[in-house]
C-alpha cells in the first residue's frame, strides 16, 4: 500500500498534537481527591490546632491545598508545550506572644501536621525576641461552609484534543489574515481546592476554578527592519470551559491580525496635551498600578516594598485626600462574578465583601486583613489575606479593584463627541511607575487619533504620562454599564520570597482631559 506523502507542515500540525495527547498522562493518574482523603485532611488540620493550641497558642489556622494545572503552548501550526502539575500540602500559621510563626509540610496526615505545628510555634518564640508590636486580630465570624465559583464545564475534563484544536483554528484564524507573520496562544487552567481551618471554629472548604485563554500576533516588515506585535494577554477569568467555548475569540483574533499589520504602517504619535478616551483593555492596568497597589495598607505602612514599592498614601489620607474627579468611584471587590481574585472567604475565613476604596472622588478606605484593620481603627477585615500555595506565608494580597461606570448608558461615542484633538488608547503597551505609585505612563497597543469627535488613523509610539491624583481628577466621562469590561493580570507579584495573585479590575472606558502624551519611539 502506498503511503501517503506529509509535508512538513502536516507532520508539525498533527503529529506534534497525537505526541502531546498520548505523553501526557491522565488526570485520575495524578489527582483523585474522595471522600477518604478529605477526611485525612480534616484528621490532619485538627491533630495540627490541637497540637498548637497545646503548645501555648493563641490562635492557629491551617490552609490544605491541592492545585492542579495545565498549560497547552502552540506557535502557527506547532504544539510547542503542554504541561500539567499538581500540588498538595499543608501551611501552618500560629500566634504566639503576640508574634507569627509559619511552617509547612507536603505530607497531609496528622504526625506530620502535629511537627507542622511544633515548628510553627518555635519560630514564633524565636520571632518574639525581635518583635516591638504584638499582632491584634480583628474579629471574624466562625465560620463553616463550602463554596465554588460557578462552572459550567469543568476544563480539567475537557480532552486535550479539543483544547489543541481551539488554539491552532485561533492561530489559523490570525494567520489568514495578510502580513500576518507569527502567532503564539497559550490557554492555561488553574484549579485551586482549599481547606481552611482556625483555632475560631471555623472549617471551610472550597473550589476556585480559572482559565486563561491568551495570543499574540506578530508581523514583520523585512524591507524595512520593522516587526510590530498585537497580544490579547489580560482576559483570564474565574470561570470554566465555557469560557473558551462562549466567548468570540476568533473574531478578536482576527481583529488582533488586521491590527498588528495596520501597525507597521501607523505614522509615529506627536507629542502634547490631549484629550485621551482609554479603553477598558488599558485602563484596568492603569487601575491596577494607580489605585490597587497604592490601596495596599502594608504598603503605605511601609511594611512591603517588594515588586511594586510603597505608596504615596499615608494611613491618615482615608476620608480626606482627595483622589479624582467626582465621578470617580472605586471599589475593592472580592465578589464580582468572573473575577479572578473573587472568592467565598479570604485565607483567613473572612467572608467576601464589596467596599469603596475611593467614593466620588475622595480616598476613603483601604485593602486590610484581619491584622491590618485595627491599625486603621477598623473592627472587621476587608477579606485580603491570600497565599499562592500551601507552603507560602498568607499576607495582604490585592482584591478586585475595579471603577464604577455612568448610571446611565454612555456610548464609546459619546464619549468622543466633544473632543477636537485626541486619542483612543487600547490594550497593553510599554508602561512604567515609580516606587510609590505616584508618576506614570502607560502605552497602549492600539492607539487610534479623535478628531473633532470621530475616531481616525492609528499611530504608533505612544504613551500618556501623569501624576495619579492628576489623572484621576482629570476624568470627566465614563462610559456607561453596557460598556463595563473586566480584565486582569494572573500574575500581580509581591513579597520576598514572592508570590503571585490573579486579580481582574473592571471598568468602563473612561475620558480623561489635557493628558501628556510622549512618543516612545523617540532617539
Amino acid at each position: 500500500m502506498a503511503i501517503p506523502p506529509v509535508s512538513r507542515r502536516h507532520f508539525l500540525a498533527t503529529g506534534s498534537a497525537l505526541l502531546a495527547a498520548t505523553c501526557v498522562p491522565e488526570w485520575a493518574d495524578a489527582f483523585q481527591p474522595g471522600a477518604t482523603g478529605d477526611a485525612r485532611r480534616a484528621e490532619a488540620a485538627e491533630a495540627a490546632l490541637a497540637r498548637a493550641a497545646a503548645l501555648g497558642a493563641s490562635y492557629a489556622d491551617i490552609r490544605i491545598n491541592r492545585y492542579r494545572r495545565e498549560s497547552i503552548a502552540t506557535r502557527e501550526r506547532q504544539v510547542q508545550n503542554v504541561s500539567r502539575s499538581t500540588s498538595y500540602g499543608l501551611g501552618l500559621r500560629v500566634l504566639v506572644n503576640g508574634t507569627w510563626g509559619f511552617a509547612a509540610t507536603n505530607r497531609v496526615d496528622p504526625g506530620a501536621a502535629r511537627a507542622a505545628a511544633e515548628q510553627a510555634v518555635a519560630i514564633a518564640r524565636a520571632n518574639a525576641l525581635l518583635t516591638s508590636r504584638k499582632v491584634v486580630l480583628a474579629t471574624a465570624d466562625k465560620v463553616v461552609t463550602t463554596w465554588a465559583n460557578p462552572i459550567k464545564r469543568d476544563p480539567f475534563e475537557v480532552p486535550l484534543e479539543t483544547k489543541t484544536a481551539f488554539l491552532m483554528k485561533l492561530n489559523e484564524t490570525a494567520m489568514a489574515v495578510p502580513g500576518v507573520t507569527f502567532v503564539s496562544s497559550q490557554l492555561l487552567f488553574v484549579d485551586e481546592q482549599k481547606y481552611f481551618a482556625s483555632s475560631e471554629g471555623s472549617r471551610i472548604t472550597q473550589r476556585l476554578v480559572r482559565t486563561y485563554p491568551q495570543f499574540t500576533t506578530t508581523a514583520v516588515d523585512r524591507a524595512a527592519g520593522d516587526s510590530q506585535t498585537r497580544a490579547v494577554v489580560d482576559r483570564a477569568k474565574l470561570m470554566g470551559y465555557e469560557y473558551v467555548e462562549d466567548y468570540p475569540w476568533m473574531q478578536d483574533a482576527e481583529k488582533a491580525g488586521h491590527e498588528v499589520v495596520e501597525k507597521l504602517t501607523a505614522k509615529p504619535a506627536v507629542p502634547g496635551r490631549y484629550d485621551i478616551v482609554v479603553d477598558p483593555s488599558q485602563l484596568f492596568l492603569a487601575i491596577h498600578e494607580s489605585v490597587g497597589h497604592s490601596t495596599e495598607l502594608d504598603r503605605s505602612l511601609g511594611w512591603e516594598a517588594n515588586m511594586a514599592g510603597t505608596s504615596f498614601l499615608k494611613p491618615t489620607d482615608a476620608g480626606t485626600l482627595r483622589f479624582g474627579s467626582r465621578i470617580v468611584n472605586l471599589v475593592g471587590d472580592r465578589t464580582q462574578p468572573g473575577g479572578l481574585a473573587t472568592t467565598g472567604y479570604d485565607d483567613e475565613g473572612v467572608k467576601s465583601e464589596r467596599w469603596h476604596l475611593v467614593r466620588d472622588g475622595r480616598f476613603v478606605d483601604w485593602q486590610t486583613t484581619r491584622e491590618l484593620a485595627p491599625l486603621v481603627g477598623q473592627q472587621r477585615s476587608h477579606g485580603c489575606l491570600h497565599s499562592d500555595d500551601w507552603s507560602s506565608v498568607p499576607f495582604p494580597r490585592m482584591p478586585n479593584v475595579s471603577l464604577e461606570p455612568a448610571a446611565t448608558e454612555v456610548t464609546l461615542d459619546d464619549l468622543f463627541g466633544d473632543i477636537k484633538r485626541g486619542l483612543f488608547v487600547v490594550g497593553r503597551g510599554v508602561s512604567s511607575i515609580d516606587q510609590q505609585r505616584y508618576n506614570f505612563q502607560f502605552g497602549g497597543a492600539v492607539i487610534r487619533e479623535i478628531t473633532n469627535g470621530k475616531l481616525g488613523a492609528m499611530v504608533r509610539d505612544a504613551a500618556y504620562q501623569s501624576r495619579t491624583p492628576d489623572f484621576w481628577a482629570s476624568c470627566d466621562g465614563l462610559g456607561g454599564p453596557a460598556t463595563y469590561q473586566l480584565w486582569g493580570t494572573s500574575a500581580d507579584g509581591k513579597g520576598e520570597p514572592g508570590q503571585t495573585n490573579a486579580v481582574s479590575h473592571g471598568c468602563p472606558p473612561a475620558r480623561f482631559r489635557n493628558v501628556t502624551v510622549l512618543n516612545t519611539g523617540a532617539a
